[in-house]
Order: structure tokens, then C-alpha cells, then sequence
């Protein structure tokens, strides 16, 4: 028999540094951060993304008259991209073109209809969180996941903020985190979750989970705790969003496509729960000698629920 508590903790805690997004990457990055842009940056963005062996021919100035910009906006959209200059980006522009032409073009790409088989159904939704999940992989920063996890990992208590779909994922993580023996909380009433984030200081940590990054009821409890001085998270899908002013460490997840039977609120539950796994994860290691044993404990309490009661 597995024992879940190794199974858990199994695999290397290295963390990577901050590099520019490999060419596999790049499309992804494109488009998760496309829709925080400039409407003239979203024009070389998706250019680049839809055409990039094409691209990768052009000079900054080719580029510039492609797209109708300037450039200066092509320069900052690199930038943006995570690229040093527009040299970097054309490099891995022609690295994305080698990687499309070798490997097989997707086999999904339509919306979900109203009269579509429900095999069908099975087939799309599977593709768009498999292309959900590898965005959000793809444009999240490790380093500042792991300045988070540092702190979550040292914090005296843990406060989570969320609305909506989000307080799931909220809720989630703060049930993770008490199974490895810290003290977390998911505040799903705003009014609590204001005075709750009042008792917040120094060494305590606060994390808000919001898609769109504008979400009042949550950036509001944000914003107490980060006036108290406690280190503040956001998950968001909009890094440049007003919750971001009051976060310490951004975590970006995907901004996937909407359409009318797959709302806004399904992918970024998506991107969400693998951000916050990854910061469970992130936590339990760095506080294994006490989180391994947590978890056994609880594992143990609860498994007389999972097997036949006996008369």
C-alpha cells in the first residue's frame, strides 16, 4: 500500500530564477498577458503569436510597419514578453517556427456549441484545461512564487481572500494548508474578511485570489493587511489589475478565451487550483519535519471514514 504522505513530498525542491520564456512558451505568454496591453502592443503580440516564423524574418522596423506601430512599442512589447530586446525575441520567435513545424498541430480548437454530442464536449473541455493549465505553467513567475511560499512557510497565520468561484479555490487551499498543521483561513464575507485582516501583522501573510483583479470585496481585505504589514499575495489573471497595488508577490494565471456555455469563472478555476497546489507544495516541503507528520495524523483521524465500520 502507497503511503500518501511520501507520495506528497516525493520529487526535487528546486526553484528556477526569472529568464525570458522559452520559445515553446512564448505563445502562452502571449496569450495571458495580451489582454493587460496597449491595443497598439496586442497588435505586435499577436502578430508575433500567429505568425512567427514570419516575424522572426522582420526587423524591429519591419516589424513596426507590419503591425502598424512604432518601434519603441515593438521594443516594449518584447519587454513585456519577458525578452531583454527585440534581438531576444526574434531568436525565440524562430525557435517557436522550428518547434510548430516538428510537432503536431492541435486537434481541438472550436468553441463548444449548443448542439454538440457530449463526446464532443468531453474532447473540447479536456483540450482547453490541458491548454489552460500549460499557459498558466508557462507565464508564472517562480520567482515570486517563491518569495511566497517563504513567507507562507515562516507565517504566524495565513488569511485568504475570495469571491465567487475564486472562494472555492480559496477554501481549497486553506483545507490543504490545516492538514499540514498551519494555522489558514478562507474569508468568503467580505465584512469578516476585512476585520479578520485588521488582526493581520508582520510575519502574517495574506492571499487574495481574484480573476480579474478588481474584485472589491477582496482587494478591500488586501489592502487592510497590507497597511498592517503583513506580506500580501494575489492570484490574478490581470497582473496589472488595482489588487496588484497592494501585493507583494503576483501570481499570474491564464487568461483563457470565454465563450457563451464555457464562462469566464471555469478556466480561471483552472489556472487558480494549480497556482495554489503549487504553492501548497512549495510549503509542505519547506516545512516538511512538521507538515509530513501533520498530514500522517490527519490521514489517520480520517480513516475510519474511508474503510466498512465494523459491528
Amino acid at each position: 500500500m502507497t503511503n500518501p504522505v511520501k507520495e506528497i513530498f516525493s520529487g526535487n525542491g528546486a526553484s528556477a530564477g526569472s529568464a525570458p520564456p522559452a520559445p515553446a512558451a512564448l505563445a502562452a505568454k502571449v496569450r495571458t498577458l495580451a489582454p493587460s496591453m496597449t491595443r497598439s502592443m496586442q497588435r505586435v503580440a499577436e502578430a508575433v503569436a500567429a505568425n512567427p516564423a514570419g516575424c522572426a524574418a522582420l526587423t524591429v522596423t519591419g516589424l513596426a510597419e507590419l503591425t502598424g506601430t512604432s518601434e519603441a512599442t515593438v521594443v516594449r512589447t518584447a519587454r513585456l514578453l519577458g525578452y531583454p530586446g527585440y534581438r531576444d525575441l526574434r531568436l525565440a520567435l524562430a525557435g517557436l517556427a522550428a518547434h510548430q513545424q516538428s510537432g503536431r498541430a492541435p486537434a481541438v480548437t472550436a468553441d463548444i456549441a449548443v448542439d454538440d454530442p457530449i463526446a464532443d464536449v468531453v474532447t473540447k473541455l479536456a483540450y482547453d484545461e490541458q491548454q489552460t493549465l500549460a499557459d498558466t505553467a508557462a507565464g508564472l513567475d517562480t520567482v515570486q512564487l517563491g518569495a511566497a511560499v517563504a513567507a507562507a512557510a515562516t507565517a504566524r497565520r495565513i488569511d485568504i481572500y475570495g469571491a465567487g468561484a475564486s472562494s472555492l479555490v480559496g477554501m481549497d487551499l486553506a483545507q490543504k494548508l490545516l492538514r499540514i498543521g498551519l494555522i489558514a483561513h478562507s474569508h468568503t464575507d467580505p465584512h469578516l474578511a476585512v476585520t479578520n485582516a485588521v488582526q493581520l501583522r508582520a510575519g502574517d501573510v495574506a492571499i487574495a485570489i481574484t480573476h480579474s483583479g478588481s474584485t472589491g470585496d477582496v482587494i478591500e481585505p488586501l489592502r487592510v493587511a497590507f497597511d498592517r504589514g503583513a506580506t500580501t499575495v494575489a492570484i490574478t489573471g490581470r497582473p496589472d489589475g488595482p489588487v496588484s497595488q497592494y501585493a507583494d508577490h503576483v501570481l499570474t494565471t491564464s487568461t483563457a478565451r470565454e465563450s457563451e456555455l464555457r464562462p469566464a469563472a471555469m478556466s480561471s478555476r483552472t489556472s487558480q487550483l494549480l497556482v495554489v497546489d503549487c504553492l501548497f507544495i512549495g510549503i509542505a516541503q519547506r516545512t516538511y519535519e512538521t507538515a509530513a507528520p501533520a498530514l500522517a495524523a490527519s490521514y489517520e483521524a480520517l480513516a475510519h471514514r474511508h474503510s466498512p465500520r465494523t459491528r
